[in-house]
């Protein structure tokens, strides 16, 4: 499951960054500096001052290591197919031991890694998600509906600025969430049923 669940993800990231632009790999984005910027993102919703009372944001903080999933899908997929990144991925996941240890020095070695290797330090992003209890099915189960909704945002009119974000008082992530919620995640067109949910929801408040 889990492999197939892997598969899944790196094919839906290289759609929608084909989707943004048609030879993404032949532009060599700096995906590494977007995932440094999203772990400084991270650690805001985490809590790091000393000098007031903080609690972590835990489901924002899991929704920022969805998007630096994301990046770092990228990153992987600028050295192969999906199916092959995927073999090797799933093998460097299935040896990461989780160590003890404070979150945010385990992030600040993550970003330190990624800025450093201009890579995707997997072994780091496995150390996080265990820190915050993030399992693979969740990681799952939260990259595609992320995906789902930015995949449906580019196709209605995000990039030229004709998009309605607001349906009827709710952002679209909310009914994302509400919609996803009605579905089985580990069904195998579960994007494809989440997608379609998104544009039948959009359609019938006519926001677009």
């Amino acid at each position: 499951m889990m492999k197939q669940q892997l598969q899944v993800m790196l094919q839906l990231q290289d759609e929608i960054n084909s989707v943004v632009n048609s030879d993404w790999r032949g532009q060599q984005f700096p995906w590494y500096r977007a995932i440094w910027v999203e772990s400084a993102e991270l650690l805001d919703h985490y809590g790091w001052k000393w000098w007031k009372k903080q609690s972590p944001e835990m489901d924002q903080v899991k929704l920022e290591l969805v998007d630096i999933w994301h990046f770092g899908l990228s990153l992987e997929l600028q050295h192969g197919a999906p199916a092959a990144v995927a073999e090797r991925m799933l093998a460097e996941l299935d040896t990461v031991p989780p160590a003890a240890g404070d979150f945010r020095e385990h992030l600040e070695a993550f970003t330190l890694n990624t800025l450093a290797s201009r890579s995707f330090d997997l072994g780091g992003f496995a150390q996080l998600m265990a820190d915050v209890e993030l399992n693979f099915a969740e990681l799952y189960q939260r990259y595609v509906g992320k995906n789902v909704l930015n995949r449906f945002r580019q196709d209605n009119g995000y990039k030229d600025g004709s998009y309605v974000k607001n349906w009827q008082g709710r952002e679209d992530n909310e009914h994302l969430a509400e919609l996803s919620r009605a579905l089985d995640s580990a069904a195998a067109d579960y994007s494809e049923q989440l997608y379609l949910a998104l544009e039948a929801r959009y359609r019938s408040m006519a926001v677009a």
